[in-house]
Parts: structure tokens; C-alpha cells; sequence
């Protein structure tokens, strides 16, 4: 309950106080490239709920990728403004909404397609015990995952075998030993590795589904 609270009262503030940028992003979005200014997908939250995960939209549209397609390390769609973005992990800033609404928390296990969870279930099962969140260990951990998916021959067979176990590890000991300390700890970490020039961006949302 007090983790419910602290999300709630920190999205609550940190909406008020970028409303204005949001807008400002969103309108920048929607006239640069067609295809609107949120990017949506389902993904799976605790206890296996779906919800619909938001985010600025930093790539041209593709059909499908509401799905959960997979297209690693494919930068050719990224748009100019979506460049800037990712860089700046500003297309992230719609998840408070979801933060807000309840399907997601500021930290906790990065939300999956369920093409994804159906990969590894048992180990899954932990996991989903705790609502995902917009940042996590594997989210610093993997900021270059973009670029190892992109120069493997079967990225597909990269991410089932190679990271994705690596990111269940991590996911299930904060599902088993998650703290506020912890969190806090977490969102620090996060905010110095986008703000450290020298750290390359991890395989983004529409990338790989």
C-alpha cells in the first residue's frame, strides 16, 4: 500500500509539472510524421492482466506492431523527433497515466507482449506477482540491447535465449525483495544513466514489441 501511494503521489506531481512539455511534445509528434502523437500496445500486468502501455510515438507507423512484432535493432523507421525521444527517454513520460490508472508502478519488471511471457511461464508466474513498471535494473543493465539484437544473425533467438533469461533474473529477485529503498535506488541509477552521454539506448518498445 505504501509503494501504491508513493506512485501515486509522485505521478500525480511529476504530471502536473511536465503537462505543459507533454503537450508541447505531443503536438511536435503528431505534425512531423502521420500516425498520431501515443503509441499504444498491449502488454501484460500483474497477475497476467493486459493493459494498454503509452508512449510518444518515435517511430513511423508499421502494421502490427500493436501486436508485438519484432523488429530488432531496425532504426530506419526512427523518426528525426524520435531520435531526440529516446536520447532523452521523454517518450516515456506517458506511463504516468498508466502509473496514475494503476496498470503500471515507476519501478518494477519492464511489461512484456504476451508473445514474450508465454516464453519461460513458470518463471513468469513470479514475476507477474508485482505491476510492472516504467523502469527496472534490466532497463539500466540493457541500454545497449538495441545495438547487441541488431548485430546478431537471429535476434529473434538472441532475446529468447541470451536476454531475456538474464532479465527474468533480475525481474524475479525484485518481485521476491522488492523495497522503497530499493525503488529509490533504482530511479537514481536510471536518471544518471540517461544523463551520462557515453551510454547507449536499449531496444526500444516499438523495436521489438
Amino acid at each position: 500500500m505504501l509503494k501504491r501511494l508513493t506512485d501515486l503521489v509522485i505521478s500525480f506531481v511529476l504530471l502536473v509539472v511536465f503537462s505543459p512539455l507533454m503537450i508541447g511534445l505531443a503536438i511536435l509528434v503528431a505534425i512531423t510524421s502521420p500516425g498520431g502523437a501515443l503509441f499504444r500496445q498491449q502488454r501484460v500486468g500483474r497477475d497476467g492482466r493486459p493493459f494498454q502501455l503509452l508512449k510518444f510515438r518515435s517511430m513511423r507507423v508499421r502494421d502490427g506492431t500493436e501486436a508485438g512484432s519484432f523488429d530488432a535493432g531496425d532504426a530506419r523507421r526512427v523518426t528525426g523527433v524520435g531520435r531526440f525521444l529516446r536520447k532523452t527517454k521523454l517518450d516515456e513520460l506517458p506511463q504516468l497515466i498508466n502509473v496514475l490508472r494503476g496498470d503500471m508502478s515507476l519501478v518494477g519488471p519492464r511489461p512484456e507482449v504476451e508473445k514474450w511471457t508465454r516464453v519461460y511461464p513458470e518463471r513468469w508466474q513470479t514475476v507477474l506477482r508485482v505491476r510492472p513498471g516504467i523502469t527496472d535494473e534490466a532497463s539500466i543493465r540493457y541500454r545497449n540491447e538495441e545495438e547487441i539484437l541488431a548485430a546478431s544473425d537471429d535476434p529473434e533467438e538472441m532475446y529468447r535465449n541470451r536476454i531475456l533469461p538474464r532479465k527474468l533474473d533480475l525481474a524475479e529477485q525484485y518481485a521476491t525483495a522488492h523495497s522503497l529503498p530499493g525503488d529509490l535506488r533504482i530511479m537514481l541509477a536510471t536518471m544518471a544513466a540517461v544523463l551520462l552521454p557515453q551510454r547507449s539506448t536499449g531496444t526500444r518498445d516499438e523495436d521489438r514489441g
